[in-house]
């Protein structure tokens, strides 16, 4: 398949978009990449690719575009069958179940992150953390079921909750440098720990997760913009 079949508009330093390349890499999907700019100033193709949300990651098969993260992998799975492994489980239960962590991640645990960032008062800092490291300890009970004692959320390979939470390394290793902890360590969350390394290290996202100091770079180059403009 050429290139010019597959199409992803997307950014960088998105996690988002960097679990749609996972997922890509994962089938063996040749595309091409399109960086767009989705702080200020949006392309013309991404507003005309997703005209409701205006956002990315777009997926463009075929010249029909695909929105959101999560509904572009189940279509990546779906789409190409015969394309190396299935991204979600086979099983319809542990397909639910994925789907499941999948929305917790995205929903609950990854804003508490976002968050973190926003605030400055320490007792509510102090709080979220809170939060977050009770979040971490149910995804630690979610990868030690589901992997049934092997490398991954989905057991043996990389999988659809691998996928989700694994484009989030590179900032969640930004929050520990700021705030000078660590959310996955071998005393909470054991699986959590080695597993981590062992994602970064896959084909699938070796090259995709970010390298966390251009992250802290770039938050610093989009707070700095923000404060110019008032």
């Amino acid at each position: 398949m050429a290139k010019g079949d597959v199409q992803l508009l997307g950014a960088w330093s998105s996690p988002f978009t960097n679990r749609v390349q996972m997922a890509l890499n994962l089938k063996s999907i040749d595309y091409e990449f399109i960086e767009v700019n989705f702080y200020s100033n949006k392309s013309e193709s991404l507003l005309k690719a997703n005209p409701v949300h205006k956002t990315i990651p777009v997926l463009i098969h075929d010249e029909k575009p695909i929105c959101e993260s999560l509904i572009i992998i189940q279509y990546i799975d779906e789409a190409w069958t015969k394309n190396g492994q299935s991204i979600l489980p086979s099983d319809p239960y542990d397909r639910a179940i994925a789907r499941f962590w999948a929305a917790y991640i995205d929903e609950k645990w990854f804003p508490l992150l976002k968050e973190l960032g926003k605030e400055s008062g320490d007792e509510t800092k102090a709080a979220i953390m809170r939060k977050i490291f009770e979040g971490a300890g149910l995804l630690e009970e979610a990868f030690v079921k589901c992997s049934k004692g092997k490398e991954f959320f989905d057991g043996d390979n990389v999988g659809y909750v691998d996928i989700v939470l694994g484009c989030f390394l590179g900032w969640i290793k930004v929050t520990e440098s700021m705030a000078g902890l660590k959310l996955f360590d071998e005393t909470r969350t054991p699986g959590l720990a080695g597993w981590a390394e062992r994602f970064v290290s896959h084909n699938a996202a070796k090259d995709i997760v970010p390298e966390p100091h251009k992250l802290i770079e770039f938050y610093m180059m989009v707070q700095a913009a923000k404060a110019s403009t008032g």
